[in-house]
């Protein structure tokens, strides 16, 4: 059975894209940006597609390519088009599908809805939470946010320095399971994607 995977984060810069990268090859899935803010020839769908090795993944165009590195509801107001959940179409796929989001869970692409509007009961929700002071509060109010939603984390990948400490709280705390962790390596290419692909092929099965 095939299924589709939506990573989103605790925050921004907490390092989607990397896990999105690592998902997409451990699955030979198909990837999917829906909205992309900024930076439109090096976008994320760019860096993921030099991250990822295998022949079978398809990479599907943002159903939204926005010029400013803002908030999708503000960069769509400056390029003077409207974002709602409706006009966003899935991609039809035979295959998994790794979609990311943009930011966290309640970053506004319109004033009437989130990032979390986009999300389909079905999807296994995948929340990256990466260490910084506040990281604990975010992590666990994300978890609350999907709750309230009727919505379900399928797990947690950490990102970044390890911190035992607040890993540890964050499974007790909210009972999702965590499915691994990505170090702080000094660089990411498709050999180190690749290895992190085989850690994590076992624990997606």
């Amino acid at each position: 059975m095939k299924h589709s995977y939506f990573v989103t984060g605790i925050g921004t810069e907490v390092g989607k894209t990397i896990v999105s990268a690592i998902l997409t090859e451990t699955l030979e899935a198909d990837y999917w940006k829906p909205i992309q803010a900024g930076d439109l020839d090096n976008s994320d769908s760019h860096k993921v597609k030099k991250l990822v090795s295998n022949k079978s993944t398809v990479f599907h165009p943002n159903s939204f390519a926005l010029n400013t590195p803002m908030s999708p509801h503000a960069a769509a107001e400056i390029d003077r088009v409207k974002i709602t959940s409706e006009a966003i179409k899935r991609p039809i796929t035979d295959n998994h599908l790794v979609i990311e989001g943009a930011g966290g869970l309640l970053v506004p692409i319109s004033e009437k809805e989130c990032i979390v509007d986009l999300m389909n009961s079905e999807d296994r929700i995948i929340l990256v939470s990466r260490h910084y002071l506040g990281s604990i509060n975010h992590t666990l109010l994300s978890i609350e946010a999907l709750k309230s939603r009727g919505l379900t984390c399928y797990g947690i990948i950490f990102s970044g320095e390890e911190n035992k400490t607040t890993e540890s709280i964050i499974a007790k705390m909210s009972g999702v399971k965590i499915l691994g962790r990505i170090d702080q390596e000094p660089y990411f290419d498709k050999n180190v994607v690749k290895e992190y692909a085989e850690i994590f092929r076992e624990k997606l099965k």
